[in-house]
């Protein structure tokens, strides 16, 4: 049952991360950002079909979603925060750029 929690927060934090990425490029227009979001998205599909192969077959399920992490890996990105705080980069706080 252990194996369902662990498969479950990586799920959880490829969507976190994803919808983060989401609000970056929304704000800022930024290329790259859409891209994460892109992958993020790919990536957190892959990381579901793991969870639930996890209920099943634990080894291979925690296989599945440890790729989809990988997968979702951070790529190339230009700096948006500046010298923000911890909470306001973890929420994807940027200034707005038109």
């Amino acid at each position: 049952m252990i194996y369902v929690y662990i498969a479950a927060f990586g799920f959880f934090s490829i969507i976190f991360l994803t919808i983060r990425d989401i609000r970056i490029f929304r704000r800022t227009k930024i290329e790259s950002y859409r891209k994460g979001a892109l992958r993020g998205m790919l990536a957190g599909a892959l990381a579901l079909v793991g969870l639930n192969v996890t209920v099943v077959n634990p080894s291979v399920g925690l296989t599945i979603t440890l790729v989809a992490v990988y997968l979702n890996g951070k790529g190339k990105r230009e700096d948006v925060f500046g010298d923000a705080p911890l909470i306001k980069r973890a929420l994807g706080e940027t200034t707005v750029r038109k």
